[in-house]
């Protein structure tokens, strides 16, 4: 992986997976964000088309298959309190997908991902930055509650050789 550098605003993509009204939720066990709440999700580097990127960091960070339907939405997150941290304001925009699991089986912990847990509405919302990574997955949830989908096709991967 290609060492992120906040002096100019990235791509991150997101994976909201629900299960009988609960959200599941990762901590990672690595990182500058260690111990901290997450949904599945990861940078995209360069050249990786956002859907096949998803599918990928579920399955690493989960163990499930998962097979995106829709975007809840796309969030752009200026992190301004992690500046003294990094020396500039970490800025990712999201893609967040909503979709379903269909195979694999929820892993416990690897190399990356201390805990898996699935989580409601308000627990996640009860969070706050020291146990959250990001503080818009308050209103990711929100969003995903309230029905909000949008279709894929608004994704539109080209490769330019």
């Amino acid at each position: 992986m290609t060492k992120r550098i906040f002096s100019q605003a990235f791509v991150v993509v997101g994976a909201i997976i629900e299960k009988e009204g609960k959200i599941l939720l990762v901590k990672e066990g690595s990182g500058t964000e260690k111990a901290k709440w997450n949904q599945p999700a990861g940078g995209i580097e360069v050249g990786e088309n956002p859907i096949g990127e998803i599918r990928r960091e579920v399955k690493e960070e989960t163990g499930f298959d998962f097979e995106p339907t829709g975007l809840v939405g796309i969030y752009s997150l200026v992190n301004k309190y992690l500046e003294p941290k990094y020396g500039a304001i970490p800025h990712p925009f999201k893609l967040i997908f909503r979709g379903n699991v269909v195979g694999g089986e929820l892993i416990k912990n690897n190399d990356e991902i201390a805990e898996t847990r699935w989580f409601t509405p308000e627990e996640i919302g009860r969070m706050n930055k020291e146990k959250l990574r990001d503080m818009d997955i308050v209103d990711e949830v929100k969003d995903y509650f309230a029905g909000r989908n949008f279709q894929l096709d608004l994704i539109r991967h080209n490769v330019i050789k």
